[in-house]
């Protein structure tokens, strides 16, 4: 491939021939809603995570609201997250009938600002709902030191965070609740699903109540409903490229970190940082790097991220923004959320700039983000 041609995409999957195979054998078997591949997936899943009860759903949006089902939040109670995600981490709060509370983020991690999450603890408060941007942990020796202090449950949104790991142990071999998101850009993918990691057997069997309408069977005919479910199921399609997928989880998370490293070289030796660029904390160990962000300048003749956004698109390198300030959609401006509220949220979420990472990328292709980047962010410095 010639890559002075090619356009460098800001993420792409990597699904074998052997799983393609696979999805084919599942379509001709007839069964391909939830089945025998959904269960041998949440199996596998369940030794990954150390033999805790796991269970497959469509979304990693649904393993949140069902976590937060699960942890007894309702209408009335308080949950503690961050303005820096996608917006599925609040509405999630909000369809269980609860109020989300947003707090700043941490300058360096970009993750909650924990000190700032004790502080917003009310006696309305359930629970808290961290979010490992980037797939960088939350710490979580603190975290739960908190939740332990003022009997609070937490709901992992560890969407970006599937191999990634905290002091040595694997996100979802322990906490909570913690939710696996597999959406086509994530480290694993089902095509479009998630995981709910819990805490027992209880647990387990309400989450398949609430994830198929409530039903629960007995006999060869016998149903009830005892409390009100959706339709959150994971198909054995789905399934299958899950499987599928498991066995390249620490390869693709090794290249991964190889990439990274490479930025960092690349950016490093063309002093980025002098141009006032800001790179993410170099954590090679702990995190998965679901992806590569810097945060841009700002200020008064520096150019809007829309500008550098647009050159580097001209120059065949593809990014992304992760993310525009929950707090500032009109959705929850109309809950009383306002500009200047998180000061640092608010300036990271105007100026955080996605990179290119996927497993299929070469290190060429990051030296080319990195010179085209180097060259759009000097040009408009020399202007």
């Amino acid at each position: 491939m010639n890559l002075a041609l090619s356009i460098i995409p800001l993420t792409r999957p990597t699904i074998d021939e052997e799983t393609i195979a696979g999805v084919c054998e599942v379509m001709r078997s007839g069964w391909i809603t939830s089945g025998p591949n959904v269960k041998e997936f949440e199996s596998k899943l369940s030794a990954l995570f150390g033999g805790r009860p796991v269970r497959a759903f469509n979304s990693g949006t649904g393993t949140l609201e069902i976590g937060l089902r699960l942890a007894g939040v309702g209408p009335g109670d308080e949950v503690i997250t961050t303005p820096l995600s996608w917006v599925a981490t609040s509405n999630v709060i909000l369809e269980v009938g609860a109020r989300p509370v947003f707090v700043e983020i941490d300058p360096i991690t970009r993750n909650l600002d924990l000190d700032a999450v004790e502080k917003a603890i009310t006696p309305a408060t359930r629970a808290i709902l961290p979010v490992d941007l980037a797939g960088l942990p939350v710490d979580r020796d603190r975290l739960y030191a908190i939740a332990k202090r003022h009997g609070l449950r937490v709901i992992e949104d560890a969407a970006q965070s599937i191999g990634s790991s905290w002091q040595g142990r694997l996100i979802g071999s322990f906490g909570d609740l913690v939710s696996f998101s597999f959406h086509p850009n994530k480290n694993l993918t089902t095509i479009e699903g998630g995981c709910l990691v819990m805490n027992t057997p209880e647990e387990a069997s309400l989450a398949e109540q609430y994830r198929l309408q409530g039903v629960v069977r007995s006999g060869m005919d016998g149903m009830d409903v005892e409390v009100c479910g959706g339709k959150f199921n994971l198909t054995d399609v789905a399934a299958r490229v899950g499987l599928g997928q498991l066995p390249h989880l620490e390869a693709f998370t090794g290249k991964r970190r190889e990439l990274v490293r490479r930025y960092f070289a690349g950016l490093d030796a063309a002093k980025i940082e002098s141009f006032g660029v800001r790179l993410p904390p170099r954590d090679f160990d702990q995190s998965n790097w679901h992806m590569f962000q810097v945060v841009l300048p700002e200020g008064e003749g520096l150019p809007k991220r829309s500008e550098i956004m647009a050159r580097l698109k001209d120059l065949g390198v593809g990014t992304g923004v992760h993310y525009p300030a929950i707090h500032l959609f009109t959705l929850y401006r109309g809950l009383g959320w306002k500009d200047g509220d998180f000061p640092i949220a608010e300036s990271v979420c105007r100026t955080i700039l996605t990179l290119p990472l996927f497993p299929a990328m070469e290190l060429p292709e990051v030296d080319r983000v990195v010179s085209a980047l180097v060259s759009v962010v000097s040009d408009f410095q020399k202007k």
